[in-house]
């Protein structure tokens, strides 16, 4: 006795224009504009700095290829089949291998920040500081000493 399951499916959600990713679109844009006006300025102003300008307005391309990397990798679509065998729970050969040596080398790891953090506690053999006296010499060779248990304040004028 077999039963018929139907499955419909699932429409993805289409975006128009620019995509998911409207404010790294944006960001790109606006970043790229502004890095070719101030190139520009330093090209055309006749200004005594135009090195700077023109450098500055490069950099500023530069970093906006960040913004079109971040909308270019948010608006990718991935089949939901694909996601499903992307969960770790099928791990086979070389991949099985490669997470057995990344367990071993940060539980190691993890464990040797352990042992070094428990021998500083437990062997915590340096003298208390409390109780004893402390002095303090000026350079006009007067020492001001004092307990830890009265405190005495002391301006300084210069």
């Amino acid at each position: 006795m077999s039963t018929c399951v139907q499955v419909e499916p699932v429409m993805e959600r289409r975006y128009g224009g620019v995509g998911r990713c409207k404010c790294s679109f944006w960001f790109a844009v606006a970043h790229d504009i502004l890095g070719v006006f101030i190139m520009m300025v330093g090209v055309f102003g006749g200004l005594v700095i135009h090195d700077l300008f023109i450098y500055a307005g490069a950099i500023i391309i530069f970093l906006s290829l960040i913004w079109w990397v971040f909308w270019y990798s948010g608006n990718i679509d991935v089949p939901p089949e694909e996601l499903a065998d992307d969960v770790g729970l099928k791990s086979r050969g070389l991949s099985r291998v490669v997470k057995r040596v990344s367990n071993h080398l940060s539980k190691g790891i993890s464990n040797s920040f352990r042992k070094n953090n428990r021998s500083v506690r437990e062997g915590n053999s340096r003298p208390s500081n409390t109780g004893t006296d402390v002095s303090l010499s000026t350079i006009y060779d007067r020492t001001i000493s004092s307990s830890s248990k009265e405190l005495v304040r002391e301006t300084l004028s210069i």
